[in-house]
């Protein structure tokens, strides 16, 4: 039997202000969607005593990529950058490095693994109440208990998570995860961006390619700002030096508990760490440490 153990995840500074509580695609955690993939390649979770492979605990593995590694004899599956998603145990051979897995050692990156995990979503409805006039343009799933009212446009693959308030009138367009007990409402614009469970955005609001924490509340009228004048990829600190993020479009990573003040402007790349607040017309044009 092949068999694999799962390291667990290490919180690295490019998570910032994000925990490893908040590693959650499409409203699972990234061990399930992890052991999934490698059960989906025929490898078994090794009980106490010795495996075959050891998986990081922030590993984003691509199927097809770890079939071929697992074929081969190669000693590790490793990124771009040398960082090692999957080793051999007792393996002598070569590095393998990954074209489609990557490892989510930043907040950008776990946007990459939603995107990915959407398109291969289907859709359903669970036992939520959906108004007529719901237009769906792409895949969308609902959770139970969840009401969706009137003049609701959804392009793109969407999931929302149970108990949650949408609408009216607002639009959720790209990759978007909505997790359970959050009120996305009038006139709101969520686009390919996760938001975590409890978390409010109730009017005239504009929340692009973001990560927003649990329990989070944008007061009315507050915008994430999301692309550069010159085209050029988002650039953003982590623990002091500027990194490229490598997407043209990077909103804000939102910490759990944050309330902003009516009007709050947010600058492209910008962290605002748990519990911070800001006033009715801040614009925060660096990031807020709490």
């Amino acid at each position: 039997m092949t068999t694999f153990l799962l390291l667990p995840p290490t919180l690295l500074p490019g998570l910032a202000p994000l925990t490893l509580a908040h590693l959650v695609i499409g409203n699972r955690p990234l061990a399930d969607h992890q052991r999934a993939t490698l059960a989906a390649a025929d490898l078994s979770e090794a009980a106490p005593g010795p495996a075959s492979f050891v998986v990081d605990g922030l590993a984003w593995l691509d199927e097809a990529e770890l079939r071929a590694f697992i074929r081969s004899d190669d000693a590790t599956l490793t990124t771009a950058e040398g960082a090692v998603l999957v080793r051999r145990v007792g393996g002598g051979g070569p590095a393998q490095v990954a074209a489609t897995s990557f490892r989510i050692a930043h907040s950008w990156d776990l946007l990459r693994a939603n995107e990915q995990t959407l398109k291969a979503k289907t859709d359903y409805v669970l036992g939520a109440e959906v108004h007529p006039s719901l237009y769906v343009d792409g895949r969308l799933q609902v959770g139970r208990g969840t009401r969706i009212l009137p003049g609701v446009v959804i392009e793109g693959d969407v999931i929302i998570g149970a108990d949650c308030k949408i609408g009216p009138n607002c639009y959720l367009r790209g990759a978007t995860t909505i997790g359970d007990r959050c009120h996305v409402g009038q006139a709101v614009e969520i686009k390919n961006s996760i938001l975590l469970d409890g978390t409010n955005v109730g009017h005239l609001s504009y929340v692009g390619d973001s990560i927003l924490g649990r329990k989070v509340n944008f007061g009315a009228g507050t915008l994430t700002s999301n692309l550069r004048h010159d085209g050029r990829n988002h650039r953003t600190l982590v623990a002091g030096e500027l990194v490229d993020t490598g997407r043209r479009k990077f909103g804000a990573v939102v910490g759990d508990g944050v309330h902003t003040g009516i009007h709050t402007s947010i600058y492209p790349g910008r962290k605002l760490a748990a519990g911070t607040t800001t006033r009715p017309g801040d614009i925060v044009r660096t990031d807020l440490t709490a």
